[in-house]
């Protein structure tokens, strides 16, 4: 639960030079300082020590807590938000960004909750907090962080499956791609972890001492997921008119890892995709599709990222009729969205915050809480309608219309 701080106590922490739980900033120019300032929110995300409690950064303050007269604009509190959805921190923090008055002075003002599924990175490096010492973690500081989550109420993403085994997730794949996407060079270099210790960091399996796969191992290392978890696979049907009775023309369920579902997906899709040459409109040539791949790519992934694979064996759906694509995620509005808010600007949340974040680790996502927005653009751009969106209570239907 976030902790309230009264601007007493804000005051207070501001003139406790010693306490761990607190970080100053003069300000928040400067690409050293913004690094510095994701690697302090890293730390206190993943709580090392275990104060269990919010760590506090101040911006437009000393290092001895005096103010630093900083302008504290509505433009500089919007890039410090940003940084929660950037995608350089993972999984995504808790944290809060408010503007305080203390001192008699302007203030930024971040409170940062510890993570619930640590442990968090930042740009692939895990950083740490005890004392005045802000560092990377060691093998062993990670290990304590792998089993503080093992604590927790986590979510069904990175729920162990008792009845998988270490045997079926794929090293090769894990190795070879996702470990070099998620690390730094320098942090594989030092190899000071075990298969077993990388896997567990990554949130692929339970632990190191018990290697069950989680969900989140299953959907992204998983040689045969859909033996675990049924529904976790694509139906993409081709239909050679406007209705679900005209004919079939081409039909098929996308299984594997989820790597491999999208992989056999833009094969189906682009070659469906028409595109048009126009020569004769301006005095240059345009190139335009009948729909923009790049909507479809993010509606997909979202309906991937936020469907429920908990108590249910339907799969996401891709029904390309020939006016119109359908895409159907059996998974409805969560958190903090709802039928009436849906795809409202700045109104997100995450059913599978785990599964986000490996999407963003692989490169199909590149930054959380875009992909409505983003469809929109381009389905503009290229002359489409806007896409349509019906959200019910177990599953969200999104609409594309073809290019007019």
């Amino acid at each position: 639960m976030m902790q309230h701080y009264t601007e007493t106590d804000l005051e207070n922490l501001l003139d406790d030079i010693e306490s761990d739980c607190v970080e100053r900033k003069e300000s928040f120019s400067g690409g050293n300082v913004r690094e510095k300032t994701c690697q302090a929110i890293c730390a206190f995300a993943n709580d090392l020590p275990n104060h269990r409690k919010p760590g506090i950064l101040f911006v437009g303050a000393n290092d001895d807590g005096s103010p630093s007269n900083l302008e504290v604009t509505d433009q500089l509190l919007r890039d410090l938000a940003a940084i929660r959805s950037d995608g350089n921190i993972l999984p995504l923090p808790t944290l809060t960004v408010r503007k305080h008055r203390l001192k008699g002075a302007d203030m930024a003002v971040l409170t940062i909750i510890p993570s619930d599924m640590p442990p968090v990175r930042y740009k692939g490096r895990i950083w740490i907090r005890t004392g005045p010492r802000l560092a990377i973690a060691s093998a062993q500081e990670e290990r304590i962080l792998n089993e503080k989550r093992r604590h927790k109420d986590i979510p069904f993403d990175i729920y162990p499956v008792p009845s998988s085994s270490l045997a079926h997730l794929s090293k090769t794949f894990f190795e070879n791609e996702y470990l070099p996407a998620a690390f730094a060079p320098d942090i594989l270099e030092a190899n000071e972890r075990s298969y077993e210790e990388r896997l567990a960091s990554c949130r692929m399996i339970a632990a190191p001492d018990d290697p069950t796969p989680t969900v989140l191992g299953l959907l992204v290392l998983g040689i045969t997921p859909q033996d675990y978890l049924p529904g976790a696979a694509i139906q993409f049907i081709r239909i050679n008119g406007i209705d679900l009775a005209d004919d079939v023309i081409d039909e098929a369920i996308l299984r594997g890892n989820i790597t491999e579902q999208l992989r056999t997906l833009r094969e189906k899709l682009n070659s469906n995709n028409r595109t048009s040459v126009d020569i004769l409109s301006s005095q240059t040539h345009t190139i335009a599709s009948l729909y923009p791949m790049a909507a479809i790519d993010q509606l997909v992934y979202n309906a991937l990222v936020h469907r429920n694979y908990a108590g249910t064996n339907t799969p996401v759906r891709v029904y390309w009729f020939n006016d119109r694509i359908e895409i159907t995620n059996p998974g409805g509005p969560f958190g903090s969205v709802n039928c009436s808010n849906f795809g409202k600007p700045g109104i997100t949340d995450y059913r599978n915050p785990n599964l986000a974040a490996a999407m963003k680790t692989l490169g199909f996502v590149q930054q959380f809480g875009r992909g409505i927005a983003t469809a929109r653009k381009v389905m503009e751009q290229n002359g489409n309608p806007a896409p349509e969106f019906k959200p019910e209570a177990h599953n969200v239907l999104c609409r594309l219309r073809k290019r007019r």
